[in-house]
């Protein structure tokens, strides 16, 4: 994703208020990645999605539970109250999706995620997406 769709999608999503789950909001999710360089995980989906509502109760608070959450900027949109937000992360794809963003020296990654996905699943996810960006941070040393 490049850096202007980014910026874009920020823009978008400073009009969208509220957080779920204690996630944080996307702009201020976002705004922690930029400030910290830390990568960034979206989860976008619906109070109507049986697999969103699972991942969104018992999936991401074990996650959140061992940890892992704390290492990456967190938020969770809602594709029913962030309708244009959630449509930019997603490129109108299916939802539930997790989606990390990674800032790199030929500029933004993104990776996602699609469908329900075990706790197993999401820590290996976010771990890899980690692993990756202390890779690029040593070869910058």
């Amino acid at each position: 994703m490049t850096a202007l769709t980014l910026a874009a999608v920020l823009h978008v999503s400073l009009a969208a208020a509220g957080t779920e789950s204690g996630a944080e909001s996307y702009a201020d999710a976002h705004r922690a990645t930029v400030e910290t360089g830390r990568p960034m995980v979206v989860m976008i989906g619906a109070d109507w999605c049986g697999p969103c509502r699972t991942m969104k109760k018992q999936t991401i608070p074990q996650v959140r539970k061992n940890g892992l959450l704390k290492k990456v900027a967190f938020a969770v949109v809602n594709a029913d109250h962030e309708s244009k937000l959630a449509r930019k992360l997603t490129g109108g794809g299916p939802i539930p999706q997790l989606v990390m963003f990674r800032k790199t020296r030929s500029g933004w990654k993104r990776w996602k995620l699609v469908g329900g996905q075990s706790v197993d699943s999401v820590e290996k996810f976010i771990s890899v997406g980690l692993t990756m960006d202390e890779a690029e941070k040593a070869e910058r040393l």
